[in-house]
């Protein structure tokens, strides 16, 4: 059985982890005192917990002119990347920057921007 590592939550809100190559694992996630976790709605022991002290940054995922956040990647120290797309992404996001800091939640900086692209090609 699955045991949190939290004492108290905070958040609680639906997301959706797109961790494994295949394919998507629908959930909660549960924004505590100790740790950020995600627990699979169809298998609870199928879960990610990740302590406060672990994460080395989150990035955001923003779009519409950073109107609407879609979801996060979380960055840790020896696990790799994570990615999640939440539900409530703004909330979730400022209830972790009481624990994790606001120097380490970030702005996703995607590898192909159409908006870069298209403003080259208008500068020609």
């Amino acid at each position: 059985m699955a045991v949190s590592m939290n004492t108290k939550v905070v958040l609680t809100t639906k997301a959706n982890s797109f961790n494994s190559g295949l394919g998507v694992k629908s959930g909660d996630i549960l924004v505590g005192d100790k740790a950020f976790e995600f627990y699979n709605s169809r298998n609870p022991e199928d879960y990610i917990q990740i302590p406060w002290t672990e994460i080395k940054q989150v990035r955001a995922q923003m779009y519409f002119k950073d109107r609407y956040i879609r979801g996060f990647f979380i960055d840790t120290h020896s696990a790799g990347t994570f990615n999640f797309v939440v539900k409530e992404a703004g909330k979730t996001l400022k209830a972790m920057r009481d624990y994790v800091g606001g120097d380490k939640i970030v702005r996703n900086v995607p590898i192909f921007s159409l908006k870069k692209w298209w403003q080259s090609l208008r500068k020609r």
